[in-house]
């Protein structure tokens, strides 16, 4: 059950500002789940134009952040970091529920359970919540590209 600061994050996602949406690990369990935190701020470049009159964060960078935890899991499982050669992709979303807004000082608890791995395939079912109320929810598809040449 390791947790992650935010180097270690930076070392498992190539991600970086302002596209970096995962703040810390809490907790991984290689083979099978990982909690993760997002704190969003006002400071958040996407808030200005989504929306200017009530700030909310946009879905699709929701499925983002749960897309950045899955593929924290899938390197940590394997024991290997992205690199030029293997890259962890998200490649598919089902069933993406948004049940309520997420606004400026919420934080995200992002919950990532791995149901299933076929080749280099990943399906991992995600919940976000904000106070212990899911916000959101979705089974995400990676693929685990470059290992075979």
């Amino acid at each position: 059950m390791a947790e992650m600061d935010i180097k270690d994050v930076l070392r498992y996602l190539p991600h970086r500002y302002p596209f970096l949406l995962i703040d810390r690990v809490l907790a991984c369990t290689p083979g099978s789940s990982l909690v993760a935190l997002k704190n969003v701020t006002v400071n958040e470049p996407f808030f200005s134009g989504h929306f200017p009159h009530r700030p909310i964060m946009p879905a699709v960078l929701i499925l983002e952040a749960m897309a950045q935890a899955t593929g924290i899991l899938a390197l940590r499982t394997l024991d290997m970091l992205p690199s030029d050669e293997a890259t962890y992709y998200f490649v598919g979303v089902d069933n993406a529920r948004f049940r309520q807004p997420v606004e400026p000082g919420d934080q995200l608890l992002i919950e990532v359970t791995l149901v299933r791995t076929v080749r280099s395939i990943w399906k991992a079912a995600c919940e976000v919540k904000v106070n212990a109320a899911v916000v959101a929810s979705a089974e995400l598809l990676g693929a685990l590209k470059g290992l075979d040449g």
